[in-house]
């Protein structure tokens, strides 16, 4: 196995509006950041993600919403951690994710309709 490369941040104060809305554009980002703000997933929050969808799939919306500054994401061995940076971006735009988040209807996946 190769070396991983390092996941990039962007730092607090370069983080852009147009790429948060950008990011939470799309129903399944929003949907990841909406399981991330609730806590309703483990650790690894793998399962922040709609299960149906490719793992490659899955790691491009992490990936966009990494670059936009919504999420940190951190290797623990074999998983990858993904956490809110929410209060580096209320500080810097307040509100604004607590608005779309609570704007938007939440996504009707085929994992959570089968939980219920």
């Amino acid at each position: 196995m190769g070396v991983q490369r390092p996941f990039l941040h962007p730092p607090a104060e370069t983080i852009r509006l147009e790429s948060i809305l950008y990011a939470l554009a799309d129903p399944v980002r929003l949907e990841i950041v909406r399981r991330l703000i609730s806590g309703d997933c483990p650790l690894n929050c793998s399962t922040a993600a709609p299960s149906h969808l490719p793992k490659s799939t899955q790691s491009h919306h992490f990936q966009v919403l990494r670059e936009a500054g919504l999420i940190q994401s951190e290797r623990r061995g074999t998983e990858v951690v993904n956490s809110l940076r929410i209060h580096e971006i209320d500080e810097k735009f307040p509100g604004v994710v607590a608005a779309i988040l609570k704007a938007a209807k939440p996504l009707k996946c085929p994992d959570t309709e089968r939980a219920n």
